[in-house]
């Protein structure tokens, strides 16, 4: 009579499934519980950003979208009215001109890293721009602030002190992801090109960059997104207003994070007069429904990264 014995193999083979089965639980739960506080602030964000867009200029529960083509010139205490129209168009100036100081300035560098650079200049470069990385933001504002107060004088607050600010946190996220981005394009197609003549700075052009354009593009689109929801910089670089300004080096601008704090810490404001329209927590309603667009412009800017990246991208295939 033979008795079955289980191999030393089969063994291993159950351990291994065991162990498997294991870790896909522990990751898909780990996803689970990441997913969580993003739904919950979403959600958040959304239901609370809505409401002020249920109020109109009365105070009765109305859609209405005054609140995102009017200003907040002559609007005090509760008043059901204003809107953040000033706030975005300095967001969106301010994150502009940043993006155009910061991107050439980055891109260019992480060239030079990538294909020029050797020796203590470039680990001096590459040592300064780990040390950029990780500055606070408020030093960034104060930077700018003191760069300004020197050249134009003391006081100066003007939306281009903002974007200088802001592209000082851009340019290291810029050259680290477009750096990146670079050391991925295979040698081979930088030889290929040399083998026919071309030479390196229009390789670099027309083989490197349009290689890596995808990746590019969503590293730019990380530094912005890294920036658009700065407070601290701006409150010292740029200050708060109320009214609309396209003249980035002309008065102060709002932006829709600065706006967001100005109008939270307002607090709920006193009803005493009967006769005048009053909402006691307009001010909480405009803080939440701004943190709401602010999110959907980030969204929208992620869209058409996507969108240009799918364009320029090489194409492969048929």
């Amino acid at each position: 009579m033979t008795t079955a014995t289980t191999s030393p193999l089969g063994q291993l083979s159950s351990r291994r499934k065991f162990t498997d089965k294991g870790m896909t639980v522990v990751v898909y739960t780990a996803f689970a519980l990441a997913l969580i506080p993003l739904i919950w602030l979403s959600y958040t964000v959304i239901a609370r950003g809505f409401d002020r867009f249920m109020v109109d200029a009365n105070g009765e529960a109305n859609f209405t979208l005054d609140f995102l083509n009017q200003t907040s010139r002559n609007i005090f205490g509760g008043m059901p009215e204003g809107g953040i129209l000033h706030a975005m168009w300095g967001t969106i100036l301010m994150t502009l001109a940043a993006t155009v100081i910061s991107v050439p300035i980055g891109l260019l560098t992480s060239i030079y890293l990538v294909e020029y650079g050797s020796g203590k200049l470039k680990k001096a470069v590459t040592f300064f721009v780990d040390v950029m990385t990780g500055i606070p933001s408020i030093v960034a504002g104060l930077f700018a602030y003191a760069v300004f107060a020197i050249i134009v004088g003391p006081g100066t607050k003007l939306g281009i002190v903002g974007a200088v600010a802001l592209s000082v946190l851009m340019i290291p996220v810029v050259v680290r992801s477009s750096e990146e981005m670079l050391r991925l394009v295979p040698n081979e197609l930088r030889e290929a090109a040399y083998a026919l003549g071309v030479p390196k700075w229009l390789t670099i052009i027309k083989v490197v960059l349009r290689t890596a354009i995808a990746g590019i593009t969503t590293g730019v689109t990380l530094a912005i997104a890294r920036v658009i929801g700065e407070t601290a910089p701006l409150l010292i670089a740029v200050g708060v207003a109320d009214s609309l300004n396209f003249n980035l080096f002309e008065g102060r601008m709002m932006s829709l994070p600065v706006y967001i704090v100005a109008e939270w810490r307002k607090g709920e404001q006193p009803c005493n007069d009967d006769t005048i329209a009053c909402v006691s927590n307009i001010t909480e309603m405009n803080a939440w429904a701004a943190a709401f667009v602010l999110i959907v412009i980030v969204m929208a800017l992620n869209l058409i990264a996507r969108l240009i990246a799918k364009y320029f991208s090489p194409k492969t295939g048929r």
